[in-house]
């Protein structure tokens, strides 16, 4: 197969180890900018082109679109016309063309695939069959913060700079779609959502840098997350509850514990390293298997686990936790 990569910044260059990694097939690149197509051409020797149509005239059986957000459903558009499978990076924007894309994809036999990552961590992957096997019953509630300071993210380049720090696909507005998207395969549809959000450092960008968010499931359950871009430490943490045990998923310990009210002890699942990239927080490995299980759906092997409707359904909730709190505001002023 060949795989055409759609931006070759941070995300772009990712996805060519990635599929490297999987021997996946011929990979080629579109980028605009013109360092950028030199940087890769000079480290992973591959084709870099200049124009979108200049790489799709190349015949690519697969296009996968590392661009910021905000650009995604341009790209995605072009390759559903054409009968091109494709796979997005995570999407912070519900673009209007949305229900379009769906449309278009719908009666072709091509995969469509929204990124999930964080479904391929192998944390979570425990979490989850801990969950579904009933490890500790019926889950009533979970506590999650998930935090990294801005400017870490890309320390090679100024955070003022890049998308990360405009309104629309800011950090946090980010992650927050990033994380339901695993958070609902693990606990299921969401009912209810409310968030507060603001403005709480003194970074030079116009953006909210910390959502708290309150959520219930359709199962019942009741959880409080937290996602910010102020932890000077990168910092995920899951602490799932019920009458029957507790479940912690401790990213930086790399390890999930499981307590049974029935044992009385705690068992420790340790997670093994996995690579991590010079100038990356996470490991590759997670990359990996997703790009594995996009390129096994394009075999045939499997249908693709994260649909363009989930996708849909994930930035809906974003949008109503938003939409939360700013009636809430608004009904403040009013009073």
């Amino acid at each position: 197969m060949k795989f055409l990569i759609v931006g070759l910044g941070s995300m772009g260059k990712r996805r060519i180890r990635n599929l490297r990694a999987i021997n996946a097939g011929e990979i080629i690149g579109f980028e605009i900018q013109e360092q950028r197509r030199a940087e890769v051409e000079k480290e992973y020797g591959i084709k870099a082109y200049a124009g979108f149509d200049e790489a799709l005239a190349q015949k690519p059986d697969a296009v996968i679109i590392s661009t910021p957000p905000n650009l995604h459903m341009q790209y995605a558009l072009e390759a559903a016309r054409r009968g091109l499978h494709f796979f997005m990076e995570a999407s912070v924007v519900l673009d209007k063309d949305m229900d379009k894309l769906i449309s278009l994809c719908k009666d072709k036999p091509l995969v469509a695939a929204p990124s999930a990552t964080m479904r391929f961590h192998p944390s979570i992957q425990v979490m989850k069959r801990l969950v579904d096997e009933g490890a500790i019953g019926k889950v009533l509630a979970f506590n999650y913060h998930s935090g990294q300071y801005l400017p870490d993210w890309h320390p090679w380049e100024d955070y003022r700079k890049y998308y990360v720090a405009k309104h629309e696909t800011g950090g946090c507005r980010e992650i927050v779609p990033f994380e339901l998207s695993w958070i609902t395969w693990l606990m299921g549809p969401v009912r209810n959502i409310s968030c507060i959000l603001g403005k709480l450092t003194k970074l030079e960008i116009d953006i909210d840098d910390i959502y708290q968010l309150l959520l219930q499931f359709e199962n019942g359950a009741i959880a409080s997350m937290q996602v910010d871009v102020i932890s000077r430490v990168a910092y995920r943490y899951f602490k799932m509850v019920s009458e029957e045990g507790v479940i912690v998923w401790d990213w930086n310990r790399k390890t999930v514990s499981l307590y049974t009210a029935s044992s009385k002890e705690w068992k420790e699942y340790p997670q093994s390293s996995g690579k991590v990239v010079e100038g990356y927080v996470m490991e590759d490995d997670m990359y990996v298997n997703e790009m594995q299980h996009f390129v096994g759906a394009i075999q045939g092997k499997h249908k693709y686990m994260y649909s363009l409707e989930d996708d849909k359904r994930t930035l809906e909730l974003l949008n109503a936790a938003e939409k939360s709190w700013k009636d809430r505001r608004t009904l403040e002023m009013k009073n």
